[in-house]
């Protein structure tokens, strides 16, 4: 299996994503349920800190790639979901030197939607996303 990242030179040069990616060969794909920044028992961290919850979402959707025998390189699709895009915006450094500790410079293609609210009661971030293994 391969991982071809597809940035066609008519589209915006991508910056921290990449716009698409070509599998070719046997794969299997892992779908990533939505994680939001909760511990094993349930409980949210960083009470309106998205930067303590984007890492602890990220870190929960990483259990799951790793689980199902992955590694940071299989994710090729996250969806992010916040309530607040002016706090991400405004984190935006620090949520990056989060990213890059658990994900390397692996960019995979990524959303970023501000929703209203999130099931989880005082979830920040809410993470999705889609692995090849």
């Amino acid at each position: 299996m391969e991982a071809i990242v597809i940035n066609p030179p008519q589209l915006v040069q991508p910056r921290g994503y990449n716009h698409g990616f070509k599998i070719t060969g046997a794969a299997t794909l892992l779908f990533l349920g939505g994680q939001v920044g909760w511990d094993q028992d349930g409980r949210l961290v960083g009470e309106n800190d998205v930067v303590a919850q984007f890492d602890k979402a990220l870190q929960n959707i990483l259990a799951v790639v790793k689980a199902a025998g992955g590694e940071p390189e299989s994710i090729v699709k996250l969806n992010l979901y916040v309530t607040d895009k002016e706090a991400y915006l405004a984190a935006q450094k620090e949520l990056g030197l989060v990213y890059r500790r658990h994900m390397g410079k692996h960019f995979p293609t990524m959303t970023l939607v501000e929703v209203k609210s999130l099931y989880e009661p005082g979830a920040k971030v809410e993470i999705e996303g889609l692995a090849v293994l």
